[in-house]
Order: structure tokens, then C-alpha cells, then sequence
């Protein structure tokens, strides 16, 4: 083999090599970032946001801070990539388990228990989220902003669907899925107190039923009373 065809061979094979190793880098970072967002979650909930500094995450997590600083600028940065870490799970575990279903109603009861597992998952980052969010520049509570609205939508989306088939009354589908994510997210801030006596299925199951009960329509209860008879007005 020539200089010339050893030169192209190695040029026609670099694109699939450089590929793999790429994304073997990748899951690598999304791994490591992933074990920061843990630390980070872990360290704010024993000392608070304001106390924890860039050495006390290193700290949690094992690492040098050189390597922190690696992979955020700051501590905002810290919080703000905790709380998207939320947001990025409810926008892509909701249209997977809604996508099982075309009906409105069984669309938005799926999409609920998703937001739920997400939230039941990310308890403590939650609570961050409450707690701390408001310190963050004004860049980074407008991006929270946006993707909360667009996770937001995709519960909004069925409520619509049903309201235009007649399934629901009258409602507006952003204050419902408001209504719900805000149910949801109760289950981490007072799951000290519903913990020891139901699970988040439990606790999902009977907080819909709530809303259901709330704004569907009576000529379609008895279709769905599978999930209205955990309400406050069981259907006989």
C-alpha cells in the first residue's frame, strides 16, 4: 500500500472513529454532570444555597475543585443546571407516556403520574427550586421560565383536546395543568406528611380524581370512573 492510500484509508475511517469516540465522550460528561447535579442537590439541602461554595461541592462530590470549575463558571450556574435538570425530565418523560394513549382524558391522567415519578425523583432539587430559584440573574429565571411553560403545555395540550370533544367543561387548559403541576409539586414539599401514609401512585391517583371530579362533563363520568372514584364524589 502507497503513502497515498495508507493517507486515505485512515481519512475514510477517522469520521466513524471520531464518532464513537465523541459519544463516548458525551455519555462520559453527561454522566459526570449528572453526579455534580446529585452533589450539588445533596450540598444545598444540608447548607443551604448561600453557604455552599464551589470547595463544599467538590467536597460532596469527591473531586478536585478545579474539576467543578471544569464544568460550571459559578455557583449560579450550579443551581441553574439543578433546576433545568428537572425541567428536562418532565419535558421528555410526558410525551412518552402520553404518547400511548389518543385519548384526552387517559393522556392527561398518564402525563400527570410522569410528572409525578419526575418530581418523586428530584424531591430535594425541588425544593430547591422554591427556596432558591428567585437569587438567580435575570437570564437564567427566564429560561426556568420558559421551559416551565413549555413542560406546562404538555399537559395543557389534552385538558384542550377534552374541552373541545365535550369530554371536559369550559376550562382553561393552562390553568388546569397549573392546578396540577402545582399538586405535584406539594408532594415534595409536604411529602414529610403524606409519605408515611399513601405513595406518590396513591397520592396521584386521588389528586386527580379531584380535578377530574372538578371539570369533566357528566355524560362522560361513567367512561372514566376509573379514575374519578378515588374523587370526592364517587360515581355509582
Amino acid at each position: 500500500m502507497t503513502l497515498r492510500n495508507v493517507s486515505s484509508a485512515r481519512s475514510n475511517s477517522a469520521p466513524g472513529v471520531e464518532s464513537a469516540e465523541t459519544s463516548g465522550k458525551s455519555a462520559r460528561t453527561k454522566v459526570r454532570k449528572q453526579h455534580f447535579i446529585d452533589a450539588a442537590t445533596r450540598s444545598m439541602e444540608r447548607h443551604g444555597y448561600h453557604a455552599m461554595t464551589m470547595e463544599t461541592l467538590a467536597a460532596e462530590a469527591g473531586v478536585s475543585v478545579g474539576l467543578v470549575y471544569y464544568y460550571f463558571k459559578n455557583k449560579d450556574e450550579v443551581l441553574l443546571t439543578v433546576i433545568v435538570d428537572i425541567l428536562e425530565g418532565y419535558r421528555q418523560q410526558l410525551p412518552i407516556a402520553m404518547r400511548a394513549s389518543s385519548d384526552p382524558v387517559e393522556k392527561l391522567a398518564a402525563g400527570f403520574k410522569a410528572y409525578l415519578r419526575v418530581i418523586d425523583s428530584h424531591r430535594h432539587g425541588a425544593v430547591l427550586a422554591y427556596r432558591e430559584s428567585k437569587t438567580l440573574p435575570k437570564r437564567g429565571r427566564e429560561r426556568i421560565k420558559k421551559l416551565e411553560c413549555d413542560t406546562t403545555r404538555l399537559l395543557a395540550d389534552p385538558v384542550r383536546a377534552g374541552t373541545v370533544a365535550g369530554v371536559f367543561t369550559e376550562v382553561s387548559p393552562m390553568l388546569v395543568a397549573y392546578n396540577l403541576v402545582f399538586i405535584a409539586h406539594m408532594w415534595a414539599l409536604k411529602h414529610w406528611y403524606f409519605r408515611p401514609s399513601m405513595t406518590v401512585d396513591d397520592y396521584g391517583a386521588q389528586q386527580l380524581a379531584y380535578v377530574l371530579n372538578g371539570i369533566m362533563r357528566g355524560t362522560s363520568r361513567r367512561k372514566y370512573r376509573h379514575l374519578l372514584l378515588q374523587g370526592p364524589t364517587p360515581i355509582v
